[in-house]
């Protein structure tokens, strides 16, 4: 008898369906961006870090986060595989290019800090989720993460939250306290729900 809670048996995804994946989980990560902007907030990961180590050393924000993600997609490619690396390659190109256009159709008059923390979790918990389970992310931290869960049974989304966490100790010395706060309140939304969602027992991911 074939169970309703469970496939009969896992389906991997059409190359159709990892494109409109990648369109959608990239377009959601871009509007968590425009939220931050608009709420005058940071963000956590290896682009948190990179505007935090671009503060304090003066040096461009697109240098420092190159060479940090570097390390990064060497990993993914001895790890994870190519596939997986030209993945996260392409997504990255289109979250950028996505950043770059949603701008010029939308914009916010006023957002409060804390309903921009609140729908940049949201939107980038559920970018991060559509990414990761078409065999994708958008580099640096999450390309770990994801390994880590795969390999060793380590949630992604509280090895992002443990690294989020030491990035805003250390944007405190240079951003204000409420904005750290509220950025911290996005971070924790965003990978609790990568935490809660992204399980490889429910959903073969790539």
């Amino acid at each position: 008898m074939v169970s309703f809670l469970e496939p009969a048996q896992a389906e991997r995804h059409s190359p159709l369906e990892d494109i409109q994946g990648l369109i959608v989980g990239t377009l959601l990560m871009a509007l968590c961006v425009q939220f931050l902007l608009a709420g005058g907030l940071i963000t956590g990961q290896i682009a948190g870090l990179s505007l935090v180590l671009s503060y304090a050393s003066g040096l461009s924000f697109a240098a420092v986060f190159f060479v940090l993600n570097l390390p990064f997609y060497v990993i993914a490619f001895l790890r994870m595989g190519r596939l997986f690396t030209v993945k996260t390659f392409v997504a990255v190109g289109l979250m950028s290019t996505w950043t770059y256009l949603l701008p010029n159709f939308m914009h916010f008059d006023a957002l409060h800090p804390a309903a921009g923390a609140i729908l940049a979790g949201v939107t980038s918990g559920a970018g991060l989720i559509v990414l990761f389970r078409h065999g994708a992310t958008l580099g640096g931290v999450g390309i770990v993460a994801v390994w880590l869960q795969d390999t060793k049974g380590i949630k992604a989304g509280w090895v992002q939250l443990g690294f989020d966490l030491s990035v805003f100790t250390l944007a405190v010395s240079l951003f204000d306290i409420s904005v750290v706060v509220y950025s911290l309140l996005g971070a924790a939304i965003t990978n609790m729900m990568v935490a809660t969602n992204h399980r490889r027992d429910r959903y073969i991911a790539h």
